[in-house]
């Protein structure tokens, strides 16, 4: 990379229960890209290219959402990386114009879903020729393979790993979703805005052992967009009130460590995490002592307590005490998922990445209302798909 990438645009739609609203997702793709175009205060002729994340669309449902807010003939590229979708359009858009080749670039995600838990992707029903085989091999190797919605089943296998490896509790893993409900309810954008306390998190219905309801990410309707140009554009337009620098920005795919340990802690990704971390770090010069405020990838409350680990802001084992103790949420060391994260503003796949870099955008900025993190000046993302892609974003106000 060459050039300097800033977001100067973001816009989203409120996150949906599925089927509880009487739109398309190309109706959504416009709310959200309209909205990070009238954020960039720009008008969509100017941008180049276009990479768009969706998982449940047909192949070029990207040019049809799209083709919504203008029919310019850019490049449109369909973009799927399983629950990592959304920043991996991002990224591709930080290529673009951090590379040279473009100006402008707008980074689009959204997700039409179906009620109910995700699948285990192999479509059929069939474990054995799904992409993520070897992953659920490991996990049944050793817990074996239950009925349960097999993303909560690896995960919720994860859980149990950590408690009886660390002394993990499920008060600990429940402090989770109890934190990132109570920070929901001062987001207009999340799907739901109810606060639980922690008993009642712990005693809702288990999805698997020891993971309940309360502590699971919901399928969600919903889009996100991002407006990402170069240092010369900024300065062109007059954007330097708006812009946040994309500082650095790293993926990672699972390696021989993911599996070698035979553990789920590992499948699920926290050693891809932790190599995205190291070097999203290096190019940006700064490390998560320097991070303010933190989107993160709580699919299930274990993984929140995963990634604190892998991003290094604490030992293995001590994630637990972390969050009981306090130290993510505000008047704590850092303030994660001050959205609400997926477990209470929802995830809907293609567009999850991109809201978060939204949130952060807001809050780098001071324009994220009653949920505003205190002189936020740099941002962390960090999105996750099984498969695997592990990809971190760091911002930082320009």
């Amino acid at each position: 990379m060459t050039g300097k990438a800033f977001l100067v645009g973001v816009g989203m739609t409120k996150f949906e229960k599925p089927e509880s609203r009487d739109w398309q997702y190309w109706d959504m793709a416009r709310e959200a890209g309209e909205a990070a175009l009238a954020d960039a205060g720009i008008p969509y002729g100017l941008v180049e290219q276009a990479p768009v994340g969706h998982c449940h669309q047909a192949s070029t449902a990207a040019q049809r959402a799209v083709y919504e807010l203008g029919l310019t003939g850019i490049p449109v590229y369909n973009v799927n990386n399983n629950c990592a979708t959304g920043s991996t359009a991002l990224m591709m858009a930080r290529q673009f114009v951090a590379s040279g080749l473009n100006d402008c670039v707008l980074a689009l995600g959204f997700e039409k879903m179906k009620k109910g838990a995700l699948g285990g992707g192999s479509g059929d029903g069939d474990f054995s020729t799904s992409p993520v085989a070897r992953h659920y091999g490991v996990m049944a190797a050793r817990h074996g393979f239950e009925m349960t919605p097999p993303t909560a089943q690896i995960f919720g296998n994860a859980a149990r790993e950590h408690m009886e490896r660390y002394g993990t509790t499920r008060e600990q893993l429940a402090a989770v979703g109890e934190k990132n409900h109570r920070h929901s309810a001062a987001n207009p954008y999340a799907q739901f805005q109810d606060v639980w306390t922690r008993e009642e998190i712990l005693a809702s219905r288990t999805i698997h052992e020891p993971l309940t309801k309360l502590q699971c990410s919901p399928t969600s309707d919903g889009a996100a967009a991002a407006v990402v140009v170069s240092e010369r554009f900024v300065r062109a337009h007059g954007l330097e009130e708006r812009a946040v620098e994309i500082a650095g920005q790293a993926m990672a795919t699972d390696t021989a460590e993911s599996f070698a340990s035979g553990s789920c802690v590992d499948v699920v990704g926290r050693p891809m995490s932790r190599a995205a971390a190291r070097a999203a770090y290096e190019e940006s010069g700064l490390g998560i002592e320097d991070v303010d405020v933190i989107e993160l990838h709580d699919c299930f409350s274990v993984n929140e307590l995963l990634t604190y680990e892998a991003l290094g802001m604490c030992e293995e084992g001590a994630s637990g005490k972390l969050v009981e103790e306090g130290a993510t949420t505000y008047g704590g060391r850092w303030v994660v998922n001050p959205s609400g994260g997926l477990i209470s503003k929802g995830h809907p796949l293609g567009a999850t990445g991109i809201a978060q870099c939204a949130e952060l955008t807001w809050h780098l900025r001071g324009e994220a209302g009653p949920r505003q993190v205190p002189r936020a000046r740099v941002g962390l993302a960090h999105n996750i798909g099984l498969g695997g892609a592990a990809i971190v974003t760091v911002l930082r106000r320009a």
